[in-house]
């Protein structure tokens, strides 16, 4: 982004955790399996050695906005079994800052119990409440007796949506575009991402007009907690265009709307979290044929809609790119030993205890 906008060279608090530019190549196996045109990757998963997926790009303007405000711990909260709280600890690890988690009821899979011990051992102080109410009433209790200690955290929200983390993915856009300048892939017709908390989406839209490459960004709904709306994700990709220009009045300005957040719906299943049979499916084939691994809860979803999608118009005869926003890191092999269940805080314990939901 600063390669192509010299003025904002040095006005984005900025740390550097991502090893960049991520692989692009042709899905040749899955491709032709469903007689699709042209299916691509974008192997977000292997963004960076700490963690992998699409945190670490919005982290690294998370991160550094932190720093630059003179803050020691951040704040963010999700899912029990988050990766964005995940990466989030990791990475702040990795830079001297703490982590305070604040987690929230999903379905329970063997993936969030391990999810839950990492966040342990990498660190993490944790809190738990059964419900959003809930959830914001004990953050405003941790924030307040922080602040009683003249320590108050710098707040990252749900997935580091926000203005600042939004750049991580307007970011990648530019990425991307030298990628097609340089004939590793042609310009993609639509670009299909899974949508949590809507970051993502929001940056890959907004960049991909500032970049001038002629893509629709697709949506995969994959929540139901407070789910974003395309009129939402306009205003947020609109205040971070605002701050680009803040930081560089001469940037001409984009305007995004709405209907520049097309979404596609039924991939849910019952629950945020909740594996579904055309995921399961999904990640099977995905490692199978392509030897690249999925998560239930984001990317296998997304992939089940990319199958459906491609096998009719329009994307059928379409240039289709899968942004892969998992990370396939091997983070046990930093946080090793994984603590037992017991040394969590107590309130974690019944997660342990009863079946999985999967």
């Amino acid at each position: 982004m600063e390669r192509a906008f010299p003025a904002l060279r040095g006005k984005l608090p900025h740390v550097e955790l991502a090893s960049l530019p991520t692989r692009v190549y042709r899905l040749a196996n899955l491709q032709a399996d469903l007689g699709a045109k042209s299916l691509w990757v974008k192997r977000d998963d292997e963004s960076c050695r700490y963690y992998g997926g699409n945190k670490p790009r919005k982290l690294e303007f998370l991160l550094g906005d932190a720093i630059g405000r003179g803050k020691h711990t951040v704040l963010t909260n999700g899912g029990i079994g988050t990766n964005h709280g995940l990466a989030t600890t990791i990475c702040a690890r990795a830079l001297g800052l703490k982590t305070i988690l604040l987690l929230l009821r999903q379905p329970l899979t063997a993936a969030v119990r391990n999810n839950l011990r990492r966040d342990f051992a990498a660190g993490a102080e944790m809190y738990y409440a059964p419900t959003v109410a809930g959830l914001i009433a004990r953050g405003l209790r941790v924030a307040g007796a922080a602040l009683l200690r003249n320590e108050l955290p710098y707040i990252i929200p749900t997935g580091g949506t926000s203005k600042v983390g939004v750049l991580g993915y307007v970011n990648a856009a530019f990425e991307l575009r030298e990628q097609i300048g340089a004939g590793e892939m042609p310009e993609p017709d639509y670009i299909f991402v899974p949508v949590g908390s809507g970051g993502t989406l929001a940056g890959l839209v907004l960049g991909t007009k500032l970049a001038g490459l002629h893509t629709s960004v697709v949506g995969v709904m994959v929540t139901d907690v407070l789910a974003p709306t395309p009129t939402r994700l306009a205003w947020l990709a609109n205040r971070t265009m605002r701050l680009l220009r803040q930081r560089a009045p001469e940037l001409a300005p984009v305007q995004i709307v709405a209907a520049d957040f097309p979404m596609i719906h039924g991939y849910l299943g019952a629950a945020y979290g909740a594996p579904t049979a055309a995921g399961r499916e999904a990640q099977e084939r995905m490692l199978r044929r392509e030897d690249i691994q999925l998560d239930t809860t984001y990317s296998a979803k997304c992939v089940a809609a990319i199958i459906d999608a491609v096998q009719a118009p329009p994307y059928r005869e379409a240039n289709v790119l899968f942004w892969n926003t998992y990370s396939s890191v091997d983070v046990d092999k930093q946080l090793e030993p994984l603590p037992d269940y017991r040394q969590l805080p107590q309130p974690f314990h019944q997660f342990f205890t009863g079946p999985l939901e999967e």
